[in-house]
């Protein structure tokens, strides 16, 4: 069985947060304006509060696709000046 992505589970769940308070508040006859804006804070809060988990592995699986096979161009920039700082900065062996 296919395993559903990450992204399609935090997506659907975000968009349920917020229609169905948007729903329940128009159902009240609350003026649209106002229902959309309190069904949004709704949403948010919401999302933020029980989304977490789904949230945090959205946040990995896109980290793990951006650096896929990639090393990072200035990764060994930093060793090579720690390196240099080091030969330039010892004492000779017969300067003891």
């Amino acid at each position: 069985m296919k395993r559903i992505s990450p992204v399609l589970v935090y997506t659907v769940f975000r968009l349920l947060t917020f229609a169905v308070p948007l729903t329940a508040l128009l159902l009240m006859q609350i003026n649209p304006l106002i229902a959309t804006l309190l069904a949004a804070l709704i949403g948010v809060s919401l999302s933020y509060i029980f989304l977490r988990p789904q949230r945090e592995q959205v946040s990995r699986e896109l980290y793990a696709r951006r650096h896929e096979g990639k090393t990072s161009p200035h990764a060994h920039d930093d060793e090579d000046a720690e390196d240099a700082i080091d030969i330039d900065t010892k004492p000779a062996a017969n300067e003891r």
